[in-house]
């Protein structure tokens, strides 16, 4: 009876990928061999990045502040660094956000990264690969499934984040179940079938969703 269920839920997911595969063949997804999402090396833009984009233009709001922060605070690229900026009370002006929220949740994402040994970028790419570290991080008060997925994006591996332009794709293309894990699985399916990284999927449906202003993946992360 498992098995049956599990081989159930395998051909919904492959069904749903193949609608969402069809819909985005139809938009004109397609993969020029070349990588148009730059990986970041930088972990406080990444987890900067990580933490704004819930909730918050991209283009207007989010992306101005972590080209800010690239450009003015190019060595801020590892978990001791940004603990003394926690330190010294900095975490506002480094994201040059003033709300405690979002800066309170740098700060505790920072503050988890180095209880469990993460230093870099390097160190948070291994960490974003386990399963146990995924789930683990999720502890930290506003990180969910889609941040992780979305941070994991932004250090280049391959996965997709279902965020509401993934939603709207899937509904659009005749997918209804709007489970998280399944529409990632799905998504993840769906580029597969296309031969398309998966990153780079996830990127074609925000750039497709953000027309005209395709500004995220000019970020160089």
């Amino acid at each position: 009876m498992k098995k049956s269920r599990e081989e159930g839920a395998a051909l919904e997911v492959l069904f749903a990928a193949r609608r969402i595969a069809d819909h985005a063949r139809g938009e004109g997804a397609f993969y020029e061999g070349r990588p148009l999402r730059a990986t970041c090396e930088h972990l406080g833009a990444v987890l900067a990045d990580s933490v704004l984009q819930a909730g918050l233009n991209y283009a207007t709001v989010v992306r101005p502040r972590v080209q800010a922060i690239l450009r003015t605070y190019p060595d801020l690229k590892s978990v001791s660094s940004l603990i003394s900026l926690i330190r010294a009370g900095e975490i506002g002006s480094f994201l040059n956000w003033r709300h405690h929220e979002k800066v309170n949740r740098f700060e505790a994402l920072v503050s988890f990264l180095e209880a469990g040994g993460i230093e870099d970028v390097n160190d948070l790419r291994r960490g974003l690969m386990a399963e146990q570290f995924c789930e683990s991080i999720q502890s930290v008060n506003g990180i969910g499934p889609k941040t992780v997925d979305y941070m994991a994006c932004l250090v280049g591996i391959d996965s997709i984040a279902v965020d509401r332009h993934v939603r709207t794709f899937a509904k659009v293309a005749g997918v209804k179940n709007d489970d998280y894990y399944f529409l990632r699985k799905t998504f993840c399916c769906a580029a597969d079938l296309l031969a398309l990284p998966r990153r780079e999927f996830d990127a074609w449906l925000w750039r497709r969703a953000s027309v005209p202003t395709q500004t995220q993946l000019s970020l160089g992360i």
